[in-house]
């Protein structure tokens, strides 16, 4: 335990996620031995962010707008949404440039043992963007492992009456990876959609 700031700046930085004590110490430390200025800088960046970051009123994606820029781009396929659990998920897949539709933020993923379900995500706002008839695909890109799996099953589950083409994500094993080391989900998911291998 130290004194007074230097504890409750170690105590305010283990709360974030993925930083235990010792990584919080650390991470004092450094801000401790670093320049002023960049304290200062590091200071005002997360004021800015806490009182201009919102959520997009459409799909709740991180915007400092109302809407969010993929919401507000004209060049959008309006045609297709493509439903993430989180914000990062957005710009994981913005960076590959192949998808040009629109998003649908969840917050998070159905999970009973740490008491999020249905309720707790955005899917009854996708329900009522579902009902503008311009949506013709809705693609489930949520993560590859049990929850984000229950989740893309309930989506669909829900969405089966509604004439939408309901696609999900191709995943599978890594290149370089051993069969030995894959979880049964992606091992499952390699074996569903594997493809067929013509001969020479």
């Amino acid at each position: 335990m130290y004194e007074g700031p230097i504890q409750e700046l170690i105590d305010e930085l283990g709360r974030l996620p993925g930083i235990g004590p010792k990584s919080a110490q650390r991470i004092a430390f450094h801000l401790l031995q670093t320049d002023k200025a960049d304290v200062e800088k590091l200071a005002q960046a997360l004021v800015t962010v806490a009182e201009k970051v919102r959520f997009c009123d459409v799909c709740f994606n991180i915007a400092e707008e109302a809407t969010c820029r993929v919401c507000r781009d004209p060049r959008r396929d309006r045609t297709v949404i493509c439903v993430v659990e989180e914000s990062k998920d957005v710009a994981a897949i913005e960076r590959t440039r192949e998808f040009r539709g629109l998003y649908h933020v969840l917050g998070g993923a159905i999970s009973p043992i740490d008491h999020v379900g249905p309720a707790d995500l955005h899917i009854a706002e996708l329900l009522r963007r579902l009902q503008d008839s311009s949506v013709t695909e809705v693609i489930l890109a949520t993560d590859p492992n049990l929850e984000g799996e229950a989740t893309a099953t309930f989506i669909a589950r829900m969405l089966a009456s509604t004439g939408i083409t309901v696609s999900r994500l191709a995943s599978g094993l890594p290149v370089g990876g051993d069969l030995e080391y894959a979880d049964e989900v992606t091992l499952g998911r390699a074996f569903s959609g594997r493809r067929r291998v013509a001969g020479d």
